[in-house]
């Protein structure tokens, strides 16, 4: 039986892009617990209490993994960096990226490390060669954790030998200690816990921003409404216990519901490169000390990250130009051969950190935490702040041991031993390739890597339509079989969902070469109007500019002017898009682009055991002025 997680309906006709009109609000859905935000932690939750036998439905306003969830360094890693200051947190990593591999191993690949030690170009001081003894001691200490998730020891390498390995590293080394970590493609592995939660009865309603918190007459949180962003329309979910997953956006949801807490949002900035630059990854440091990455990831390459407090939009995070060349002055120091590789695009997330005051930003913790918001008058509503993506499962059995409990619901987590989607099975791509053209074993073992076990259903499409394995995307490669089957059964509402989901446009180009095309397919598969597919061709363009334009220079700068006067002048779309625009205004329907309490909330401290410690309780308002109403 096909496991699908088509788009939830808000009332008929409005499970695809394009709906026209506004349709009524529909009766109220019955469930235990409400999730909302369809980050990796939300759907790991909703994964989590599906499990165990909770009804959960799980509320999103864009696409899932739109946040953090999908723009961070791609590593389910140890947090060896955490080890100086959070032991906590580097033991809980390991231990859940083995749950992760063990759960979700077609997604993860390893990725082995260089840690170069650098010295002065007129030899090795004194402090520097401390300094390497001390940097093998420190990866004695993490090799402790490494069993837990399949990882190696470390080897300390002479200059020579890690020159041979490297020869793009400066020369201006006096060794080098090798590790690994695991490289994982976080868009699959939250679409993945969404599709086995949906297996297991939860609903998902992405698309649909959060209205409001509804209250019964004691003020406790009962429900929620979301009204869909797409095709108009208010879904009505109701239950005794709701999660705001939202990652940064947290503590403004909680607001909503007259509660509040703390986060100091961290902005990361990451460059790619659409091509390998280095077999290995290699560890560097910032002028200000702070420690980023030089990796191989899936086709390409990714150079970061930043770690600076954020106050700005967190709908539409941006790289400037300075922080591009704050990650390309690291590189620079320690792989001068950066600059022999062009830059393809940039990405940010907002990660959700915990709250402290008077700490650098690279200091803060990692760990999560949970809080219960009764205290402030708003029982019924818990929040999740902080957390990491190779910590997310174990987040989320946390906090459904503690929704459970509250539930009376005793069963048992299951989220680290029973696979997800795709992981059930044997992969093999030369038993899947026999007797097919063989330009199809990179697609196909492409395919293999994002659906695992999963595959033969795509290519059982192949079968039935032999012009499905028509290639539509060069550079990952994509066929158009994954194109249609991911339409259909991973929740993808717009163009840029399918990038997420398959990679689409991520590559060299940019989506020159395959998003006309790739919107075609959509427009079929979902059934959209003309108009519709333009669009979403232009959304997703747009997309792409805002991440390629902190880096157009030089030669990036004459592909993206190939870019756009292949769709706008070749093409000549740009009328059709600013007509198929305003038509959509004309509707009444904006295309998508993107309250205080003085007193804390109750941390709540689940399967640890449980505890919960009580706030003092928010101030009380005001009344109104004698003589006028209440």
């Amino acid at each position: 039986m096909r496991t699908s997680i088509l788009p939830e309906r808000a009332a008929p006709d409005t499970d695809h892009v394009g709906s026209a009109g506004t349709t009524p609000t529909t009766a109220a859905i019955e469930v235990d617990v409400v999730v909302v935000g369809g980050g990796v932690n939300g759907c790991g939750i909703a994964r989590d209490c599906a499990r165990r036998g909770l009804r959960v439905a799980l509320v999103e306003k864009n696409d899932l993994a739109k946040g953090a969830s999908g723009a961070n360094t791609g590593m389910i890693h140890g947090g060896i960096r955490y080890l100086l200051y959070d032991v906590a947190t580097t033991k809980m990593s390991c231990t859940d990226s083995g749950y992760i591999q063990r759960i979700a191993p077609h997604l993860l690949f390893r990725v082995p490390f260089l840690v170069p030690v650098l010295r002065s170009p007129d030899g090795a001081t004194l402090a520097e060669r401390l300094f390497l003894k001390g940097a093998e001691i420190f990866f004695e200490a993490y090799d402790e954790f490494q069993p837990l998730k399949r990882g190696k020891p470390h080897t300390r390498l002479t200059p020579d030998e890690a020159l041979a390995l490297e020869p793009g590293l400066t020369p201006h080394i006096l060794g080098a200690v090798t590790m690994d970590e695991w490289g994982i493609d976080p868009f699959r592995l939250t679409v993945e816990n969404a599709m086995d939660a949906a297996a297991h009865g939860a609903r998902f309603f992405t698309w649909h921003e959060l209205t409001r918190f509804v209250k019964d007459d004691a003020g406790a949180v009962v429900g929620v409404d979301a009204a869909c962003r797409l095709g108009g329309g208010v879904v009505r979910l109701r239950a005794p216990l709701v999660v705001n997953a939202t990652g940064a956006w947290g503590p403004r949801v909680a607001a909503m519901a007259g509660a509040a807490y703390k986060l100091r949002p961290g902005k990361g900035v990451h460059v790619v490169y659409s091509h390998r630059v280095s077999n290995y990854g290699i560890s560097l440091t910032g002028v200000d000390g702070r420690q980023m990455f030089l990796m191989p990831h899936e086709n390409g390459s990714i150079l970061g990250t930043t770690d600076d407090d954020y106050y700005g939009d967190l709908d539409h995070p941006r790289a400037t130009e300075d922080e591009v060349k704050y990650v390309l002055q690291a590189a620079r120091v320690f792989f001068p051969a950066i600059d022999r590789y062009r830059m393809s695009r940039t990405y940010v997330g907002v990660r959700p950190t915990l709250w402290a005051f008077s700490e650098n930003e690279d200091r803060l913790s990692r760990e999560h935490a949970f809080f219960d918001h009764a205290a402030q008058g708003v029982p019924g509503l818990l929040s999740v702040a902080g957390g990491k993506l190779a910590a997310y499962r174990q987040l989320a059995e946390e906090l459904t041991g503690e929704l459970a409990r509250r539930l009376g619901n005793s069963a048992p987590c299951t989220t680290h031993t029973a696979p997800l989607p795709g992981a059930d099975g044997p992969v093999d791509v030369d038993a899947w390739i026999k007797g097919r053209p063989e330009r199809l074993r990179l697609p196909v073992a492409r395919m293999a890597y994002r659906h695992g076990a999963r595959t033969p259903r795509i290519l059982a499409r192949i079968d039935a339509d032999p012009r499905e394995a028509c290639t539509t995307c060069l550079c990952e490669p994509v066929i158009e079989a994954e194109l249609r089957a991911v339409v259909h059964d991973e929740h993808v509402r717009r163009l840029v969902d399918l990038r997420r989901r398959t990679r689409q446009s991520m590559g060299a180009c940019g989506g020159t070469r395959c998003l006309l095309r790739t919107s075609q397919l959509l427009a079929q598969e979902a059934r959209l109007p003309a108009r519709d597919q333009l669009v979403e061709l232009h959304g997703a363009m747009t997309a792409r500019f805002v991440g390629k334009r902190p880096v157009l220079e030089g030669a990036n700068l004459a592909t993206e002017e190939l870019n756009q006067a292949m769709h706008l002048l070749a093409a000549n779309l740009g009328p059709f898009f600013r007509a198929a625009r305003a038509a959509h205004h004309d509707d009444g329907r904006a295309v998508p682009s993107s309250a205080t309490a003085d007193a804390p909330a109750t941390r709540v401290e689940p399967a640890r055991p449980a505890t919960v410690v009580t706030p003092p309780p928010l101030p009380a308002r005001p009344g109104p002025p004698a003589g006028e109403p209440g």
